[in-house]
């Protein structure tokens, strides 16, 4: 079995399994494979222990359902989860999103703060470990009603010095990204993430010049600090804007054009620069 074959099983195995008590043991027992190798893989991939991706996509997964399910409580939602108590629930949720539950259910947006990692087995073994790829297939409806709408979409600059000060710091920067995105997005605007620093806003709106003036505003905020245990980090992002058209139809093309738009903004801002 090669690694992206092992990978698929495994990422299918923890989809399957979130609301259970899940231990690396069953992932690795489930796959036939060692546990070792299970870690040594999610680590290449996600720079995380399966342990921190199993939480990453509960709290995900959570976080979706305290918006959709407003009917339920916050223990039905813990104990959906796998958490006994409201208590051991916030102190995960709060980890991972930096707020407490109530606070991010006030909000009343969906945030995919870690969607699933999408395996593309014709991209090969070499190319997929290199650049992690999140699957958003379960807004395909979407996409597909807003093909004329416009993306605006996002990227951090220079997360990387920043996971070298602390992976827990680089986590803050990635929610004060989505953050930033969300407080000037509209109503019916959509905030996903594609990539480890990659977001993207789908607006409800044909008009260009709203776009625009959403990447502006992200931009605007370029160089305020995000606090990490007293210290300040300065986090500026990318912004571009894009519409699709009949590319939305096919999923890689998609993916493909939202990173070209990315990769534009980088060049023109550092040409800019230099």
């Amino acid at each position: 079995m090669s690694k992206l074959e092992l990978l698929a099983e495994a990422l299918e195995y923890v989809e399957q399994h979130l609301q259970e008590d899940l231990h690396t043991e069953d992932l690795a027992a489930a796959c036939y494979c060692s546990k070792s190798t299970i870690e040594k893989l999610f680590r290449q991939i996600n720079h995380i222990s399966v342990r921190d991706y199993v939480i990453r996509r509960r709290m995900t997964k959570a976080a979706r359902t305290l918006i959709e399910c407003p009917e339920m409580n916050l223990l039905d939602v813990a104990l959906a989860y796998g958490y006994s108590s409201n208590e051991a629930f916030t102190r995960v949720f709060c980890q991972t999103w930096n707020c407490l539950p109530s606070k991010y259910r006030e909000n009343r947006r969906v945030l995919e703060l870690f969607p699933r990692v999408r395996v593309p087995m014709e991209s090969g073994e070499e190319n997929f470990m290199s650049r992690m790829k999140f699957d958003i297939s379960e807004l395909y409806d979407l996409f597909q009603s807003r093909k004329n709408c416009w993306f605006v979409c996002c990227d951090i600059n220079h997360l990387v010095p920043i996971n070298e000060i602390s992976h827990k710091a680089g986590d803050l920067a990635i929610l004060e990204s989505l953050h930033r995105m969300e407080a000037v997005a509209g109503e019916d605007d959509v905030i996903f993430r594609i990539g480890g620093d990659e977001f993207v806003l789908l607006t409800n709106s044909e008009d260009e010049a709203y776009a625009k003036s959403l990447a502006e505003q992200i931009l605007s905020h370029n160089g305020e600090p995000i606090d990490f245990e007293g210290r300040k980090i300065p986090l500026s992002l990318y912004a571009g804007i894009v519409t699709l058209g009949k590319k939305v139809g096919r999923y890689s093309e998609m993916f493909t054009e939202l990173q070209t738009v990315i990769m534009q903004a980088k060049y023109e801002s550092d040409k800019r620069k230099g």
